[in-house]
């Protein structure tokens, strides 16, 4: 067994013994409703024993009227079971969900450079999804397959106790059976998750890049190689549903054993004479029983699925970063800074993305005061771009120190960390939906007068105005609609509306032709004023920006190291 496999089961241990606290209310309701089956068994017996015995036609009454307020009771736990079983699995879901997003949220960018976006997406939505048979209906199925059998074999004993032993041995094929069958079944849902995931993010990756699969006269090949993908993720599943089927019909034949020889059995007593230990009763009620015997054990198997289905789900969401387990900061190394006037220092930090390449930074330093703009230079990766990552929280230097107003970057509430910053990167990610909801983006709780006043500085309204519904025209997913240069004053809209003391521009004008990167330099300029500016770019223009503005000095990187670091020199 693979360390992972070993992980999952243990993690699946663990959600089980936590999930019966929560999984309580459907075990009673389950308990309750096998002793309602108990009862239904005993008046339908009780009904035709009345009708095999020609002078008791008028015995009916009473258990014909039991039978229909046990029905009617019954229904009613049933529906309040379904009911009970689905808030098991929704609570589950968002729990699982609100870990699994939050600690891809709060990990480092390094550790998720070698997933692929549709590999994510399908984990934390599909593989979570799976997860949800586990609490809904494998924890409780869990007991209820020992505990509700246990009260059909007590009334069995009751009534007849060989009978009771027989039912008993039957029962107890079926957890052998379903081991039997259940042999390779978690690798195979894993492999269908792994076949599902494959599927999911190459059909994004096409989707993505459409437009260069159809330049290339590529689009019946891609058509050929998806439809490759999608009959791979069929076979899998039906090779996961041929385990199912087994264990259902491994169950099916313990129950038609145990009914064919307690029939062989009541028939030979009751035609024998011995009415002490055969009435007509005693053999109905126990057949009767039977079916109610296997229920649990039925529900089990079926669940069992869902437990198999869970351990190969389980495997993917351990393996995000941090998805499961947030760990746990000591209170005194929790820390807030004041968001009045930022100083940023950086003492002898070094960071390497991949330890087969040369560190991105090697043993970098530079101090950043308050309301001072710092401009990096250098050639493509020089490490400008390590550098506000760092301070985005995104990743963690191998060693050295990063500090903002001398509290150590590690030691700061990351929700602090981010009211602290504001960021405008090359690209800037715009949702579908309208300007309006966009700039506000950086702040929901915003007032309109505010969002106004944040797309007036930062010069959006000068062309939202040409626009259909001005700020609450719909934009499509990524700024579609929109040209470079307006996407960007969107993200400039959205720092003004932030209004964080600590700016951070990763290549702000990149892609822009010249007017439009002097208009978006102006509205930079603006929103620089009275901050602390950490700039990243190559751009002349952006440069004489950075040493122009308020006493800007700028550094020149190459390599992760300062070679040059002029104050004032463009």
């Amino acid at each position: 067994m693979s360390d992972a496999a070993r992980e999952s089961r243990a993690w699946i241990r663990r959600q089980t013994k936590d999930g019966r606290r929560t999984a309580r209310p459907a075990i009673v309701i389950g308990l309750a409703g096998t002793m309602l089956a108990i009862g239904r068994a005993a008046a339908i017996a009780v009904a035709l024993a009345a009708l095999l015995d020609a002078g008791a036609s008028g015995d009916l009454v009473l258990p014909v009227a039991a039978l229909v307020v046990i029905a009617l009771m019954r229904a009613g736990l049933i529906l309040l079971a379904e009911r009970v079983a689905f808030g098991l699995g929704a609570a589950a879901r968002r729990r699982l969900r609100s870990e699994s997003l939050g600690g891809l949220l709060s990990a480092q960018l390094a550790s998720l450079r070698h997933q692929h976006a549709g590999e994510l997406v399908g984990t934390v939505v599909d593989r979570i999804e799976a997860l949800e048979g586990l609490f809904a209906r494998w924890v409780p199925a869990a007991s209820l397959a020992v505990l509700a059998p246990g009260l059909v074999l007590l009334a069995c004993l009751v009534a007849s106790p060989v009978s009771a032993l027989v039912l008993l041995g039957c029962g107890l094929l079926v957890p052998v059976a379903m081991a039997l069958s259940g042999l390779g079944a978690a690798a195979a849902s894993r492999r269908q998750f792994a076949a599902l995931t494959h599927l999911q993010a190459r059909f994004l990756d096409r989707v993505r890049g459409i437009a260069t699969i159809v330049l290339a006269g590529r689009a019946e090949a891609e058509a050929v190689a998806l439809a490759r993908a999608a009959d791979e993720l069929r076979a899998r599943t039906m090779r996961v549903l041929r385990v199912a089927f087994l264990s259902s019909a491994a169950l099916d034949c313990a129950m038609a054993l145990a009914i064919v020889i307690l029939a062989i059995r009541f028939a030979r007593l009751l035609a024998a004479g011995h009415a002490l230990t055969a009435s007509p009763f005693v053999a109905l009620f126990v057949l009767l029983l039977t079916p109610e015997f296997f229920a649990p054990l039925r529900a089990f198997s079926a669940a069992y699925q869902d437990r198999l289905q869970a351990s190969g789900a389980a495997e993917a969401l351990l393996a995000l970063p941090r998805a499961l387990e947030t760990p746990v900061v000591s209170a005194a190394a929790i820390r807030n800074v004041s968001a009045h006037g930022v100083t940023v220092a950086f003492d002898n930090v070094r960071l390497s993305w991949d330890p087969a390449r040369p560190p991105a930074l090697d043993g970098l330093s530079f101090r950043v005061s308050a309301g001072e703009t710092l401009v990096l230079a250098g050639p493509s990766g020089a490490g400008k771009s390590s550098v506000i990552e760092i301070l985005l929280g995104f990743v963690r230097p191998e060693a050295g120190r990063v500090t903002i107003n001398g509290a150590d970057i590690a030691d700061i509430v990351p929700a602090a960390l981010a009211r602290m910053i504001a960021w405008i990167g090359q690209r800037p990610v715009l949702f579908a939906g309208t300007l309006r909801a966009n700039i506000s983006f950086a702040r929901p709780d915003a007032s309109e007068p505010e969002i106004a006043q944040a797309a007036q500085a930062a010069s959006v309204t000068s062309f939202a105005a040409g626009l259909p519904q001005g700020l609450d025209t719909v934009i499509g997913e990524g700024g579609y609609g929109l040209s470079g240069g307006q996407a960007q004053r969107v993200a400039i809209a959205r720092a003004f509306l932030r209004n964080a003391p600590l700016l951070l521009l990763d290549e702000p004008t990149a892609h822009l032709d010249p007017a439009t990167e002097g208009e978006v330099l102006d509205s930079l300029r603006r929103l620089a004023v009275g901050r602390t500016v950490i700039l990243a770019s190559h751009s002349a223009a952006t440069h004489a920006f950075g040493a122009q503005a308020f006493g800007g000095r700028r550094l020149d990187l190459r390599q992760g190291r300062v070679v040059i670091a002029d104050r004032g020199a463009a």
